[in-house]
This record gives structure tokens, C-alpha cells and sequence, in this order.
């Protein structure tokens, strides 16, 4: 046996706390709070990281027919999503005097920056491109602000390439009988997916006659309701620390955030509530 077999495996080790905890490397000189900052914002790119894994494997049984495992991995991404919403809870005990002491050595990085929560957005859906659906307050595509040629660009452009998420659920949905238009179906998954009333009308005949798919359903709203209510205390935890100022990676702050408010991942899916 190797030497790396014969060490026992211990929490420490398993873990790689000690890794871990070198990580956290304030810029500041001694100004308490941004470590407060800096442990947060890796914890969300842990979280951000599981529910990509757990996407992965939900578009998986999704398109395997496999509904009691799929309103599993659905539970716990939401729970997930709780999970997030309660840590702006926590970055809310900073006042905005005591982030404003370490502010200035951020210099130009910025949560558009962060390659997981994009890649996330393409999973669920979005396919902004630069100058074609571009974010108009943040001027750039949803993979302009990472650097080209980067591993991090690479897989936000790839999980653009794939089917997001409502494409795996309609093909589950196919697969219990429930016939889509044939112009969703073979649509390019390159491109933004756009409400459709054809799809609508399946998926009121999904509720009032499949139970079980309708379960799914329901569950993917809980999911979208979650990413809203992230983004709207996100919004509400910036202006409260910055007011309007201009955001560290030169978007308008405040005014781009609150542009991502109340547009729903599954359009479908809230277009219906007025019908039944």
C-alpha cells in the first residue's frame, strides 16, 4: 500500500479544513469586517457549486422519468436557496461605514464575476450574449465579465450550448404523454426560450390530470420563487450598504440588480396561475 493509504482518514483531513482555512486572505490591513465579507462569499460559491451538482443530476431523472427522485433534488435545491436568502441576514449586520473601510481594495471585482451563479443562470435558462440580449445596465453578455479563454468562461459558454432545465422538464413531461409543439421540442437550446402559449395549454391539462407531474410543476415554481426572493433581498442588502453608488465592477449597482427583479425563470408555469 501507498503512503497515502495508510494514513487514516480523519475530519481534518476528509474535509481539508486546514486548506480551508488558509482561503480567507483579507486585502485590508486589519479592518475587522472583511473577513465577515470574504467567508460569506465563498460560502455562496460552495452553495452555488452543490446546486449546479444537484441540477446536473436532476436534468438527469428528469429526462429519465423518474418523478419521486426529481421532487427530491427539487426540495433540497430550494432549501438550498433558503439557505442563501438567510446569509444576506447575516452580511446585513454590516453597516455601510464599516464596508466602506475595505470597499476600495475590492478594485474592480464584482459578483458579475462570479462564473457559478452565471453558469447557474444558463442551467436555468438564460442565454444573454453580448450585444445580442445583453444585460443594458451591466453593457456586457453573461460571460463578457470573465476573462477569455478562461476554464470559468468556458463552462458558463458550454451550459449555454446544453438544455437548461425547462427543456429537461419538458422532455419529462413528453415522456408521460403530455405532447409539447413539435416547435418547442425541436427548438435551438442555444437560444432563450420564450413563453408559449401552446406549452400553457399542456401544462393546464398537466394540472387538472397528472398529479404526479403536476407535483414537479409546483415544485419548479417553489424553485423560481426562491431565485426571486434571493434577488430581491440581494438588491435590498446592496442598496442598504451603497445606496446608488456605482457597483465595484461598473454597472450601475443598485439599478442593474433591480432590473433581474420579477422575471421568472418559467414563465409557463406563472402564466397559468390566472387560468384555472
Amino acid at each position: 500500500m501507498g503512503e497515502k493509504d495508510q494514513k487514516a482518514i480523519t475530519y481534518i483531513s476528509y474535509l481539508k479544513v486546514d486548506e480551508l482555512l488558509e482561503l480567507q486572505q483579507p486585502e485590508s490591513d486589519g479592518e475587522h469586517d472583511e473577513m465577515l465579507f470574504i467567508i460569506i462569499h465563498q460560502t455562496y460559491e460552495l452553495w452555488f457549486k452543490q446546486m449546479l451538482h444537484e441540477i446536473a443530476e436532476l436534468q438527469h431523472t428528469l429526462e429519465a422519468g423518474q418523478s419521486h427522485r426529481s421532487l427530491a433534488i427539487l426540495g433540497r435545491v430550494r432549501t438550498i436557496m433558503k439557505t442563501c436568502v438567510g446569509q444576506l441576514d447575516i452580511l446585513e449586520t454590516m453597516t455601510p461605514l464599516q464596508f466602506n473601510t475595505f470597499r476600495g481594495r475590492l478594485q474592480s471585482s464584482s459578483g458579475f464575476q462570479s462564473a457559478q451563479f452565471r453558469e447557474f443562470e444558463a442551467v436555468l435558462g438564460r442565454r444573454d450574449q453580448a450585444g445580442a440580449g445583453a444585460d443594458k445596465h451591466s453593457g456586457m453578455g453573461m460571460a463578457e465579465h470573465l476573462i477569455a479563454g478562461s476554464p470559468a468562461r468556458a463552462r458558463v459558454e458550454a451550459a449555454m450550448q446544453r438544455r437548461s432545465l425547462w427543456d429537461s422538464t419538458l422532455i419529462y413531461l413528453e415522456s408521460r404523454g403530455h405532447k409539447m409543439p413539435a416547435d418547442v421540442m425541436n427548438r435551438d437550446v442555444t437560444v432563450g426560450y420564450t413563453d408559449h402559449e401552446g406549452v400553457q395549454e399542456v401544462l393546464l391539462d398537466v394540472h387538472r390530470n397528472d398529479a404526479e407531474a403536476a407535483m414537479i410543476c409546483e415544485a419548479l415554481v417553489d424553485l423560481d420563487e426562491g431565485l426571486q426572493e434571493w434577488r430581491y433581498r440581494h438588491v435590498k442588502m446592496v442598496e442598504r450598504t451603497i445606496g446608488h453608488k456605482m457597483g465595484s465592477g461598473g454597472s450601475s449597482g443598485v439599478g442593474y440588480l433591480s432590473s433581474t427583479l420579477f422575471r421568472p425563470v418559467f414563465a409557463d408555469l406563472w402564466a397559468i396561475r390566472s387560468r384555472f
